[in-house]
């Protein structure tokens, strides 16, 4: 049997229930496939789900601010039943320590074109408010075995305090909060539904699965996350996108937190690696994607990915963490979890049409777009409804506009067709 809808979702991560909530709400019967057994199982359970606001670009640095909005008030913003357990937002401020693309200068500027608060230190103010911090300047970063990764410090660092960040403590949760306010607007949900070929059937997309069963719209969102390439290609889709994506396998790890707490997330591309902490007072510890690493591309099928956390990475980005902030204790076995992302070829998503007629993306989110969960789904809302008036969004971009904010986005700049953007190149949560 086929179940027919509007729109036809594939994946159901943070973008995925974004977008099925915000075309539910629009009036559209959607329908929500994921080949999980919920809501967030992919990619978007393996995120550290940091709230940041600094970016290299401004349409994604406004993007972050603007999602905060929704974060701290979730509940509300989904229409949560009282009874409903709602991830939550921890306001616990983030730590920018500087580096070559944060600097202090581009921050103040970035953060005053937002109204984003914020605190600059000195190098001696820094040490201050931190005292378990070694402020030195070792960029750039380097292999942990390489002698020159314990030189003595080239210069003295300070860095910004963004205190209205923060983190949402069960980024799995929120894609369900997602998903479950699409259902209560009677979205349709389909888990444990892996999608095998894509056809056409009179004027509808044709979604087999693997089951034998089907799913028919007019309309479909590939927000498949690191499958969203298998989509592609089972589509016969994205010949004409001059942006690119890939899967990479990424690790998160988790220490003990020092005595005294680090208190703050921490974004250090000087060293290569983010931390922020658990509730339970552990620190979960990430890289930033330092070059001197390299990449683990996923070239084979993204489910025979090794799930197994390693030694090596986990050397490397704890390792690192503790050259910032010397009472991190290494253990000597690795904890924490192992995760693959979707990565564009700038870092920067795909949210946009295509050139088949009906068939959407919102894709390439990198590991570092789950801030960006809430308003995602506003923009492929915003994209397919332009669309449905007659509107070409390749000659004619959207603009999205905050109803919180009065500030206007455009959504071209998230197109497929773009010139790759120059970017920091990196997750940071």
């Amino acid at each position: 049997m086929a179940a027919t809808g509007d729109v036809a979702i594939i994946g159901a991560g943070i973008v995925g229930s974004s977008a099925a909530y915000q075309l539910a709400k629009s009036g559209r019967r959607v329908v929500l496939i994921d080949k999980g057994a919920g809501p967030g199982f992919g990619s978007t359970s393996a995120s550290s789900a940091v709230i940041r606001f600094e970016y290299s670009k401004l349409e994604t640095a406004a993007t972050a601010w603007e999602s905060r909005f929704i974060w701290r008030n979730l509940r509300d913003y989904l229409g949560a039943p009282a009874g409903e357990q709602v991830a939550a937002f921890h306001q616990i401020g983030i730590l920018i320590v500087d580096s070559v693309s944060f600097t202090r200068e581009y921050l103040r500027g970035l953060f005053a074109e937002l109204g984003v608060e914020h605190v600059e230190y000195d190098p001696a103010g820094l040490r201050a408010a931190y005292p378990g911090i070694d402020n030195g300047r070792f960029y750039p970063p380097k292999p942990i075995r390489d002698d020159a990764f314990w030189e003595d410090p080239t210069a003295w660092l300070g860095g910004v305090l963004t205190p209205q960040a923060g983190f949402i403590d069960d980024p799995r949760l929120a894609a369900e909060n997602f998903a479950k306010a699409a259902e209560r607007l009677r979205a349709k949900t389909l888990y444990k539904a892996r999608v095998v070929g894509i056809g056409h059937r009179q004027g509808n997309w044709l979604l087999e699965l693997a089951d034998g069963s089907a799913v028919e719209a007019p309309q479909v969102v590939n927000a498949a996350g690191p499958w969203s390439g298998e989509i592609l290609r089972l589509a016969g889709v994205g010949g004409e996108f001059k942006v690119r994506t890939r899967p990479m396998r990424q690790e998160v790890h988790s220490v003990a937190a020092p005595a005294g707490r680090i208190e703050p997330v921490v974004v250090d591309e000087d060293l290569g690696y983010y931390l922020r902490p658990e509730p339970s007072g552990s620190l979960i510890v990430g890289g930033a994607e330092p070059e001197c690493d390299g990449f683990d591309w996923v070239d084979g099928p993204v489910d025979d990915v090794d799930l197994n956390r390693s030694q090596r990475l986990f050397d490397a980005q704890v390792t690192r963490a503790a050259r910032r902030f010397p009472g991190i204790a290494i253990p000597p076995r690795p904890s924490g979890v192992v995760g693959v992302y979707d990565v564009a070829s700038d870092w920067t998503p795909i949210f946009d049409k295509t050139d088949a007629p009906g068939f959407h993306v919102g894709i390439g989110t990198s590991g570092n777009s789950f801030k960006h969960g809430p308003l995602l789904g506003e923009y492929l809302a915003a994209i397919i409804a332009a669309g449905d008036d007659g509107r070409d969004h390749d000659a004619d971009p959207v603009v999205w506009r905050s109803p919180r904010t009065g500030r206007e986005i455009g959504l071209g700049f998230f197109s497929r067709l773009r010139q790759a953007w120059a970017t920091s190149g990196g997750v940071s949560g």
